[in-house]
């Protein structure tokens, strides 16, 4: 049985010659994964980290995303080791690890999803879907060529380490997170301070000039607009909860009359204008 089943972000990045633009799946629900996968974005992110995801409900959404030509990209709550190889055990091949912002936690996380002798993953591949239950041929020898491995900076730490952090052998490549970067340099809520947006191309820069792709979070169209005009390689525009939240909510503003509204600006007006 081959692997990759679905080509990892590192695969996809090399092949794409544009940025590729992904949505987050932050509900835990497989069904919201399926319909996000279906929907033509190049890459959905599975959230450990702000989300309600434990390795069941990740395993499941894995299962609901695998028929589509969608690259899964799994976040992990941390970089804690024993989180990273039970992720990657559970099939994921393309995972992003949050809050990095040195060089030798860049190199514990490349470390974590390695096996011996260039690593300390645990070997468990008859076990774990991962290997396809050993179906996969030679894939402890290969596994490097099946697992891709980012990580996320998103602290003035990082941002100023971003290029050793990008060097690390074993790193595919590095993810901007503006919201952290906002609190992290005392702009809380405002990734659109001209000081983020500016921290934000320091890290594009560095990234970009050891040789891996830089990828940032933008939900405004605008900035994601900007943002890969400056570089980015790629981007997640949208998460099915917000996006849900903003349509159910122009729903019921256009079905339910508001206070102070005129009369006609009730159901029945709403109704005739379908």
């Amino acid at each position: 049985m081959p692997l990759p089943l679905n080509p990892t972000l590192r695969h996809r990045l090399q092949e794409a010659g544009r940025p590729l633009f992904g949505g987050w799946v932050c509900s835990g629900s497989p069904v919201m994964a399926e319909v996000m996968a279906g929907s033509g974005l190049d890459w959905i992110l599975i959230d450990m980290e702000h989300a309600p995801n434990g390795l069941e409900s990740v395993l499941s959404q894995l299962h609901a995303v695998s028929g589509y030509p969608v690259t899964a990209v799994v976040r992990v709550p941390s970089a804690d080791p024993v989180i990273i190889k039970q992720v990657l055990d559970l099939g994921a091949q393309t995972i992003l690890v949050p809050m990095v912002s040195t060089e030798e936690q860049a190199r514990s996380v490349a470390a974590a999803a390695q096996y011996p002798p260039h690593g300390i993953r645990g070997v468990g591949s008859a076990l774990a879907r991962s290997a396809r239950w050993n179906r996969v041929p030679d894939y402890l020898q290969n596994a490097a060529e099946h697992v891709s491995v980012f990580v996320q900076v998103e602290t003035g730490e990082g941002v100023e380490n971003a290029r050793a952090i990008a060097a690390v052998d074993g790193i595919d490549g590095v993810f901007v997170g503006p919201s952290d970067l906002a609190a992290s340099l005392g702009f809380l809520g405002r990734q659109g301070h001209p000081e983020v947006v500016a921290a934000v191309g320091r890290a594009f820069a560095d990234v970009t000039a050891a040789g891996k792709p830089v990828g940032v979070n933008a939900f405004d169209p605008q900035a994601a607009a900007d943002y890969a005009e400056a570089g980015a390689a790629f981007l997640l525009v949208g998460a099915d909860v917000a996006l849900t939240a903003r349509a159910s909510e122009a729903l019921a503003a256009r079905f339910i009359p508001q206070p102070g509204a005129g009369e006609d600006d009730g159901v029945s007006g709403a109704t005739t204008s379908y």
